[in-house]
Formats: structure tokens, sequence, C-alpha cells
């Protein structure tokens, strides 16, 4: 079985019991997104907290 298919079936399998198909989703976009943020940081194209903190101090204010 393929790693990614392991990898999910197991991931459903510690859901509790009554999860429904919007948990079993939530998890999954949210571990694509972890994911992705992971190979952009590897790929250099992350940012630093300090430009991160400016963006929000301009967005928030």
């Amino acid at each position: 079985m393929p790693k990614v298919k392991t990898e999910v079936i197991q991931m459903i399998e510690r859901l509790p019991d009554d999860a429904g198909i919007a948990d079993i989703m939530a998890e999954l976009y949210f571990r694509l997104k972890v994911e992705t943020g992971l190979k952009e940081l590897d790929e250099g194209k992350g940012i630093t907290q300090t430009v991160a903190r400016d963006r929000l101090k301009k967005w928030l204010s």
C-alpha cells in the first residue's frame, strides 16, 4: 500500500469513532497545508518572523 494511503488510513483511525466526513476532510486539509508550508520552507520560500509581524501590523491597523 502506498505510503500516503497508509498514513491517511492511520490518521482516520486516530479520530474519534463519531468523527464525520467533515472532520476527516478538516484533518486532511490541515495536513495538506502543513506539508505545503514545510515544503516551501525547505525551498527557501518562507519569510522571517519579523517580516510576518510587520505585515500583520499593517493588516491589523
